[in-house]
């Protein structure tokens, strides 16, 4: 019994902490995807309402591959 309140009580003493890394990791991700995002809504068809709507300066002109086949 006395092994295992050791064992844990040394887990306790270090406390449990999520690593730095992977926070990291997950706030990146999220706005890779948030603008990933973005760039292929702008790029696609406006919805009903946003047809006349100018694309903001920041976001890249992607070419249909349809398009660019044709020619």
């Amino acid at each position: 019994m006395f092994v295992l309140m050791q064992a844990g009580g040394e887990t306790l003493d270090k406390g449990l902490h999520f690593p730095l890394a992977f926070t990291l990791v997950y706030v990146v991700g999220f706005i890779a995807a948030v603008l990933i995002g973005s760039i292929a809504w702008y790029n696609s068809k406006r919805p009903p309402g946003w047809e006349s709507r100018n694309r903001p300066s920041f976001v890249p002109k992607v070419e249909d591959d349809k398009k660019s086949a044709d020619s």
